[in-house]
């Protein structure tokens, strides 16, 4: 049975990969290791499962939208369950992880096309913003421009930690009438709260990079090829998401 391993990155699921696998080394029972090239295949499946889950969300927000919100909430809490599942029980990844890409995309079809009520060509932007986003973070990572040291590390890991418990409070809060509207009221201080996160979040990317790096030198369980590319989606999903909202409130009047 492979051994597990966990690595300090702050996606919370790209950190089970990792600081054990710096150290040691795996041994696998199906003859099968993580690549490079393998992790590459499995996340732009997972990511053309996305797109076209999107597509169907944002095809019924114009003719069902009743139905489409059904979708989106279920996408959204049935992403949750499943994203938890995978990654307290990494090796069934493959079997989930093309799941949970679905799902994210039932949620984010229908979430894009709200914001591109509000906002014209927004959901362009923001995709195209997030891909070239990811290309600077590998250019930047491929060419150590950035070094992943781990003082880096353990300050994006606090940043996002930081991140998290701001969301958490702020929906806490709202929930109970509290009326903490600061992120999204589109004031100077929502803007520059927004900005931040999504510079966090692009490197959180770096990490997730040095994760992979990491497990492929590792000769990780081939198992991991799937769990990286979910763990990678994460990252791109909260990006893309982030840049949405910003967007929005640079475009507002």
């Amino acid at each position: 049975m492979a051994r597990k391993f966990s690595l300090g990155s702050s996606n919370p699921a790209m950190s089970r990969i990792g600081k054990i696998a710096k150290e040691q080394g795996f041994s696998t029972t199906d003859g099968g290791v993580m690549t490079l090239q393998g992790t590459i295949n499995k996340s732009l499946m997972l990511i053309g499962i996305l797109f076209i889950t999107a597509a169907m969300t944002w095809n019924l927000s114009q003719t069902a939208p009743e139905r489409a919100f059904s979708l989106m909430l279920g996408g959204l809490i049935g992403g949750l369950l499943v994203a938890l599942v995978i990654i307290f029980k990494q090796e069934w990844a493959p079997k989930l992880a093309w799941l949970y890409a679905a799902l994210e995309g039932l949620f984010l079809g229908a979430v894009s096309y709200n914001y591109a009520m509000m906002v014209d060509g927004i959901v362009f932007k923001a995709v195209g913003l997030t891909i070239c986003t990811l290309a600077l973070m590998l250019i930047l990572y491929r060419f150590q421009i950035i070094k992943v040291t781990e003082k880096f590390r353990s300050v994006i890991i606090a940043a996002t930690g930081g991140i998290m418990v701001m969301y958490i409070v702020v929906w806490v809060g709202n929930m109970f009438g509290a009326g903490l509207s600061f992120l999204h009221d589109g004031g100077m201080l929502s803007i520059g709260i927004s900005l931040v996160i999504v510079v966090v979040a692009a490197l959180n990317l770096l990490l997730d990079f040095d994760m992979i790096e990491t497990g492929v030198q590792s000769k990780a369980p081939s198992y991991f090829e799937w769990y990286a590319g979910f763990s990678l989606l994460i990252t791109l999903i909260w990006l893309y998401l982030e840049l949405l909202r910003l967007i929005s409130m640079l475009s507002s009047d």
